[in-house]
């Protein structure tokens, strides 16, 4: 690994970013590691199970050609194929750092899931970080989504669309309800979103709604990720990537289908704020601003004392 900002060359660095946030502490928390190429992938999950962050990564030397850098994403349980905020605010640690460059204003993330285009707007503080996200298919909808989902939406009334269970990288049910404060005071079940996640091989639960008018917001979302052991999400990036698909798709003339700003995280104390693009292909990016909290080194035992 290079040396940066008078480290030892052989340190391995440790980021702790705020990802989706206007400002520090109002986003989701992500761990990044640099220069974990001879740890064990037993080493990396055993750190990220330390870290005890939503999603802890590791920048490595990319293996494709074209790719910026490569991308593995770990949970505290298990590794994961591609998640929005990881990619976005290990995009930022590797700028941040100097471990790679963008080319015509972009990154380009090798991880499970291919490899994914990141665009770079502006510099310093004002930089702001969009992912393409993975194409998006409905799986399920309609009538029979709604009745698999029974069980963990109980008696909330809904919005415009359907229910449905889409996939894109993640797999996640989305659920529209009629307005902002249904969304807010939705009170969810943890154990029964769990339960539901792993009967269908999913993440979990993600519900949105409209905005209240007058709001800086457009869209509203909370994200339950029972599938992966966490009960509420502050900002996810896979999960926004596969609503905006949904909305673009079921309402291609509507006020959304070319993009929006959602509010995310208000109900366990965060803020976070994300920014949708939906551009002429159909291809929709996911982005915001990061912020650097934590800058330090590691030092992690090969094997358990």
């Amino acid at each position: 690994m290079r040396q940066t900002w008078g480290m030892p060359e052989h340190a391995i660095r440790f980021l702790q970013v705020d990802v989706f946030a206007e400002y520090a502490g109002a986003g989701n928390p992500l761990g990044v590691v640099i220069g974990s190429e001879s740890w064990s992938d037993a080493q990396r999950q055993s750190f990220a199970a330390w870290t005890g962050i939503v999603e802890t990564t590791y920048l490595l030397p990319p293996t494709l050609p074209g790719a910026s850098y490569r991308l593995r994403i770990f949970t505290p349980r298990r590794e994961i194929p591609y998640a929005g905020h990881p990619s976005v605010g290990s995009a930022h640690a590797a700028l941040t750092l100097g471990y790679a460059q963008p080319v015509d204003g972009l990154l380009r993330q090798e991880c499970a899931a291919g490899v994914l285009p990141i665009r770079v707007e502006h510099d310093g503080v004002a930089r702001s970080l969009s992912i393409e996200a993975p194409r998006a298919r409905v799986l399920l909808s309609g009538e029979e989504a709604r009745a698999r989902m029974t069980g963990i939406l109980r008696d909330s009334i809904l919005g415009a669309l359907p229910p449905a269970l889409l996939e894109g990288g993640r797999r996640w049910w989305l659920a529209e309800l009629e307005g902002e404060s249904a969304v807010r005071t939705y009170r969810p079940d943890h154990r029964a979103i769990e339960d539901f996640a792993h009967a269908s091989d999913t993440l979990g639960l993600c519900l949105f709604a409209r905005a209240d008018a007058g709001s800086p917001h457009d869209l509203v979302v909370r994200a339950f990720p029972g599938g992966v052991g966490i009960h509420e999400d502050p900002a996810s990036g896979a999960a926004n990537g596969l609503i905006a698909a949904y909305i673009a798709s079921g309402e291609p003339d509507g006020p959304l289908a070319r993009g929006y700003v959602v509010s995310q995280g208000r109900e366990i104390g965060h803020d976070a704020r994300l920014r949708i693009d939906i551009d002429d292909t159909g291809a929709v990016w996911v982005g915001g601003r990061s912020h650097t909290v934590i800058d330090g080194t590691v030092d992690w035992p090969a094997s358990p004392l």
